[in-house]
């Protein structure tokens, strides 16, 4: 049974903090998941997720990334963070909370949907010993070439056009667009040049990350579901693809009746994801 949610703030440096709900099982937890959303996607909208997680065993702690949700400061023309402060600063620090509260002891995984995801292969590839694996939800490689047919030439005009809307206007307007939420023009530009040329490369990187994703050995669940448009299949393997050192199980969820296969609202019945993931942890 899950005891209910608890919303924490985590420092991250000077002022500046990330907020968290933190969904725990009754006793020791068998594992912490810390999960990272998709691009505006709130961290509570995850709650009923963390609920069918806590009440396997597994404490899930929700984090709104910089700048989404009830986490600071809101993107504007000022913004200045990508993928490369999300890796660098934000995951670390969290990381790092987490671990000091649950203890040594307690496995920690990062659970990443879509962006998500594709930081915390970022953040786990600079820092590996920090984490005992990945869980990878409905979260792909923007690289075009991972879509199927004529789409992939949409996923690359639509990316790179969404680049330069946020470079012109100073940041993503996502939250008058429809897509995305508000975000910063770095973090956008991040995105499309992964989306363009299939690398990270995030602007102020201090280090090769594709060589770092090429060495990480840890292991990795990563979940693809059907009829997603966002993270099809192929752009999940495009993905992982990049971890050739790390041991992947990879699994195509079919939901059970009454489940969403949605990009998004998978999120709101994932009783069949959190059994496939309780499952995987043991041992890992």
């Amino acid at each position: 049974m899950a005891s209910g949610a608890e919303s924490v703030r985590i420092p991250v440096s000077g002022a500046e903090a990330l907020a968290a709900a933190v969904t725990a099982p009754d006793g020791e937890p068998a594992a912490v998941l810390v999960l990272w959303p998709a691009l505006g996607v709130p961290a509570g909208y995850y709650a009923p997720f963390c609920a069918e997680l806590a009440a396997r065993g597994v404490a899930v702690v929700a984090v709104d990334l910089r700048g989404q949700g009830e986490s600071g400061p809101r993107p504007s023309r000022r913004s200045t963070h990508g993928y490369h402060v999300l890796a660098s600063r934000d995951f670390p620090a969290v990381t790092a909370a987490v671990r000091e509260r649950f203890g040594t002891g307690v496995p920690l995984f990062l659970l990443g949907h879509s962006i998500g995801g594709q930081a915390a292969v970022l953040a786990a590839a600079r820092e590996p010993k920090a984490v005992d694996g990945l869980v990878l939800v409905a979260s792909g490689s923007v690289d075009f070439r991972g879509f199927p047919g004529v789409g992939r030439w949409r996923v690359l005009a639509s990316s790179q056009a969404l680049a330069l809307i946020a470079t012109l206007w100073g940041y993503w307007p996502g939250h008058r667009l429809g897509f995305g939420g508000r975000q910063p023009a770095r973090l956008m530009r991040d995105w499309a040049r992964l989306g363009r040329t299939g690398r990270f490369a995030p602007a102020g990187a201090d280090l090769d990350y594709e060589q770092a994703l090429a060495a990480l050995e840890l292991p990795v669940l990563a979940v693809s579901l059907p009829g997603d448009r966002l993270a099809p299949p192929g752009a999940v393997d495009r993905l992982v693809a990049k971890l050739p050192a790390a041991s992947v199980d990879r699994h195509h969820h079919t939901p059970a009746d009454g489940e969403s296969a949605d990009h998004v609202r998978w999120a709101r019945s994932g009783g069949g994801i959190a059994e496939l993931i309780a499952g995987w942890l043991p041992g890992r």
